[in-house]
């Protein structure tokens, strides 16, 4: 199991028994490594740096509890932000209607990047519209995704933040 899966199996438990779900976990930095855990609140009510406080004591124990090396991390526990990035199957359906970029990691039909309006998921595809073109995309063919912060994007957020 690669360092990333196996520090989300021991933080997503903690983390869902405090109403939070893991969105993505990354390894990196420069001369120190940095772990960023990205979160959102499983209610979808948007995240605060109250939250996120929450959140990274919660990890920092869960570490100490599991004796994972947490000094050797520089922890950054984040929102995933408006423009975020799409990690599960469930993402794509859920953010259907928006738009979104997609790279691929191997070219399908002579490109490796889409994008276009999402219209859903399912079976293990990703349903876009590109260029007026429906296209299904294998979803374990996925390197990388985000939605692109548009207009209808930004409408969509301040009006969940008003419920």
């Amino acid at each position: 199991m690669d360092s990333e899966r196996q520090i989300e199996h021991a933080i997503a438990p903690v983390l869902a028994a405090m109403g939070y779900e893991v969105v993505r976990i990354r390894l990196g930095g420069g001369r120190q490594t940095v772990l960023q855990v990205m979160i959102e609140r499983a209610d979808r009510v948007p995240l605060t740096v109250d939250d996120c406080a929450a959140a990274s004591r919660a990890i920092s124990a869960q570490f100490e509890n599991d004796n994972l090396p947490a000094a050797d991390y520089a922890l950054e526990v984040s929102s995933p932000g408006i423009d975020r990035p799409l990690v599960r199957l469930a993402d794509f359906a859920r953010y259907a209607g928006f738009e979104a970029k997609v790279e691929m990691n191997e070219p399908l039909e002579g490109r490796r990047r889409f994008r276009g309006l999402l219209q859903g998921a399912g079976d293990g595809c990703v349903r876009m519209t590109v260029d007026d073109q429906d296209v299904s995309l294998p979803f374990d063919g996925i390197r990388a995704a985000k939605l692109v912060l548009t207009d209808e994007l930004i409408a969509a957020s301040q009006a969940a933040e008003r419920v």
